[in-house]
């Protein structure tokens, strides 16, 4: 309970939390790329850990990871959209772990939103700076921005498969607190009184024991009035 109380958060304390993963991506993306066109040859392989780790400078005009070459204005397009539903759907998150899913989300799509906007060749075409490489782990070259979204969308699965709300609580808590209300809502309606609880005595109960106090078991009984 402590641990799902200290998920809950205000919206204001929600969108905080968003806002600020969004501009720590953001400010860590553009810095980045800003360090690797300043510094780089275009095509430079820099080797940093062997084939684990490399520094590759590459403008990729499509998506992520470096694919869909050549369909920049409809990622730019969609980028613009993302960023418009998050900025209308925050007010709704009240958890710690779904702002930071679409902060991080956010961050992201700006970081290369950035570059498509502001980038050679033109203006909604321009090309996103990539300069990560593990070859080890997958063909493609990416960077910071990339990685937010990715890692975004993997806590995105986590929280769904466990069933965590906007509002940072449990599927099965929120069930079970419906069946409460329901049950308490249909006790009204009728306007029955509530069950006893297992083993309490009721007053007709209590009355019968007093008057019986006192008597043998068998007291009152046809039996008792033979002997």
């Amino acid at each position: 309970m402590a641990a799902e109380r200290a998920a809950k958060v205000g919206t204001t304390a929600a969108l905080l939390i968003l806002v600020g993963a969004a501009l720590a991506v953001y400010g860590l993306d553009q810095l980045s790329k800003y360090l690797v066109v300043t510094n780089l040859t275009e095509g430079e392989v820099v080797q940093v850990l062997g084939p684990v780790l490399q520094w590759q400078f590459v403008r990729n005009p499509g998506a992520a990871f470096s694919l869909a070459s050549g369909m920049t204005w409809i990622f730019t397009i969609l980028a613009a959209g993302v960023i418009t539903f998050i900025v209308w759907f925050a007010r709704r998150i009240h958890s710690i772990a779904w702002a930071l899913v679409f902060g991080l989300l956010l961050g992201g799509v700006l970081g290369n939103l950035t570059d498509r906007l502001l980038r050679e060749p033109s203006f909604g075409l321009g090309h996103v700076i990539d300069f990560i490489s593990t070859p080890w782990m997958l063909p493609a070259i990416y960077n910071v921005a990339d990685i937010a979204i990715v890692s975004s969308m993997v806590l995105f699965m986590i929280l769904t498969i466990r069933g965590v709300g906007l509002d940072g609580t449990r599927e099965s808590k929120r069930s079970d607190a419906a069946r409460d209300a329901e049950a308490a809502g249909d006790a009204e309606a009728t306007g029955g009184p509530a069950a006893p609880a297992p083993g309490a005595a009721t007053a007709d109960g209590a009355d019968g024991a007093a008057a019986g106090e006192g008597k043998t078991p068998l007291a009152g009984t046809q039996l008792a009035a033979e002997s």
